[in-house]
C-alpha cells in the first residue's frame, strides 16, 4: 500500500488547493497518468501519480487547501488486499467497565464583575478588548448574568474592517519572490557573459520558414532553447540538480525549463523533456505546446519539478542583455536579451550584424569560469552553424 502525497510543483511552492480528481476509487492507474489537478500561486497544474496500482481511496475533498506532503490518496499495488478496518481491542476477560467518568466542571468563565467607578458591569477580558478595538462599553448590551459586558459582546459589536483580498497575480508575485530570495541567500551565483552573433541562425530560419505557414515556422527562440541543450549535454557541470547534503548530482538527460511569460503577469518554467534528444521542428512544437498550456493553467506537475537548466529569452524585442536568477534545485540559467543591430567586424570589414547577449548564471558550489565558459562557447558555435542544430 502507497500514500499518493500533495508534491512540491517548485521550490516556491507551500501549499496547494486540490480543484479536480480525475480519478475515483476502483480506477487502475500507472506511473504518469495525471490524476488530479491543484491550484498554486501560478495557477492550476496537474499532478501524476508516481506507482502503479489501483486507487482505494480518496483523502482528501475538492476544495481542501494542503501542505506539502498532506496524503492525497491510498493506491494498492496490483494483487495487494485491502487493508483491514481497525478494530477496537478485546477488553481483558474478567476486567470489570470502567466507571462512567462524572461530567467534568466547566471551565471557570471569564467572570464579569463591576470595575470601581465603571458605568457597566463588564469582565476583564472584554474591557482590554474594548479598550483595543475603541469599542464605547456604555453604548452595549450585555449577555453575560445580570446584562454584564462578556468578550464576545464587544467582538460582536466591533466594527468590521474589511482585510484586503490579495489577486491571484499579488500572490504569484510573493510566491516568486520568496523562490528567487531562497535562491539568492543559498546559492552562490556567479556570472558570465558573451555577444554572439545571430545573423547566421536568422538567414537560416528564414529560408527553412520560407514555404512555410505560420503554424508550422521555426521562431529564434527554439534555437536558443536547442543550443542551450546541445550545449549542456556536453557541460555536465550546467545540467543537474544540487541539494543538501547530497551535493551536485548531474542529470541522465537534458530537461529544459523555458521561461514563460503569462498574460496578466507572472512567469512559469516547465521543461522540456529529453530536449537533447529532439529536433529542432520537435523543439518548436513543445515551446508551442507548453505556452499554450501554461497560459490555460493545464501544465503537469513533472513539467514544473523536471527542469535541469532553464533558458530565459527577452524575445524580439527589449533590453539587450538580462542576468537571471538560478531556479533551484537547477545550478544554471541562461538569460538571452532581444536581437539588436549593432557594427560587428567580420573578416576585418565593420559590418551590420543582428547580435544577442548571452549572460549565464552559474552556481559556484557546482562549477567555476572554466565550465561557464565551454557551455557558452558550445551555445556560440552552434548559433554560427544551424544546421547543426
Amino acid at each position: 500500500m502507497a500514500v499518493f502525497s500533495m508534491p512540491s510543483l517548485g521550490a516556491d511552492m507551500e501549499r496547494g488547493r486540490l480543484v479536480e480528481w480525475l480519478v475515483q476509487p476502483g480506477d487502475t492507474v500507472k506511473r504518469g497518468d495525471v490524476v488530479a489537478a491543484v491550484e498554486t500561486q501560478k495557477g492550476a497544474i496537474e499532478i501524476e501519480i508516481f506507482q502503479n496500482g489501483t486507487v482505494h481511496e480518496l483523502l482528501a475533498d475538492l476544495g481542501a487547501d494542503l501542505p506539502v506532503g498532506a496524503p492525497l490518496a491510498v493506491v494498492l499495488a496490483e494483487g495487494e488486499a485491502p487493508p483491514a478496518p481497525v478494530a477496537a481491542p478485546p477488553a481483558p476477560q474478567g476486567a470489570e467497565s470502567p466507571p462512567a467518568s462524572a461530567p467534568s466542571a466547566p471551565p471557570v468563565a471569564d467572570e464579569p464583575r463591576v470595575m470601581p467607578g465603571s458605568a457597566a458591569a463588564a469582565s476583564p477580558a472584554a474591557r482590554r478588548r474594548a479598550k483595543d478595538l475603541g469599542v464605547d462599553l456604555a453604548a452595549l448590551q450585555g449577555s453575560g448574568p445580570g446584562g454584564a459586558i462578556l468578550l464576545a459582546d464587544v467582538e460582536h459589536a466591533a466594527p468590521v474592517r474589511p482585510r484586503p483580498a490579495s489577486s491571484p497575480m499579488e500572490e504569484m508575485r510573493k510566491a516568486i519572490a520568496a523562490a528567487m530570495t531562497r535562491s539568492k541567500q543559498t546559492i552562490p551565483h556567479f556570472y558570465l557573459s558573451e555577444t554572439i552573433d545571430v545573423d547566421p541562425a536568422i538567414a537560416f530560419l528564414k529560408t527553412r520558414n520560407a514555404d512555410c505557414p505560420p503554424a508550422d515556422r521555426v521562431l529564434l527562440g527554439a534555437v536558443f532553447v536547442r543550443a542551450a541543450a546541445l550545449a549542456a549535454a556536453k557541460v555536465r557541470e550546467m545540467n543537474g540538480h544540487y541539494s543538501d547534503p547530497e551535493g551536485f548530482v548531474a542529470a541522465s538527460a537534458v530537461h529544459v525549463g523555458v521561461a514563460i511569460a503569462l498574460r496578466g503577469g507572472g512567469l512559469v518554467a516547465p521543461a522540456i523533456q529529453d530536449a537533447a534528444d529532439l529536433s529542432l521542428d520537435d523543439t518548436m512544437a513543445a515551446m508551442r505546446d507548453l505556452v499554450s498550456r501554461a497560459r490555460s493553467g493545464r501544465l503537469r506537475g513533472s513539467e514544473m519539478t523536471s527542469g535541469t537548466i532553464t533558458v530565459s529569452s527577452l524575445g524580439d524585442t527589449g533590453a539587450e542583455a538580462m542576468s537571471g536568477v538560478i531556479f533551484p534545485p537547477q545550478v544554471a540559467l541562461v538569460g538571452l536579451g532581444a536581437p539588436h543591430l549593432r557594427p560587428w567586424v567580420v573578416e576585418g570589414a565593420v559590418v551590420p550584424r543582428h547580435v544577442v547577449t548571452l549572460t549565464l548564471s552559474a552556481d559556484h558550489r557546482v562549477s567555476d569560469g572554466r565550465q561557464v565558459a565551454r557551455f557558452i562557447s558550445r551555445f556560440a558555435e552552434l548559433l554560427q552553424a544551424p544546421e547543426m542544430l
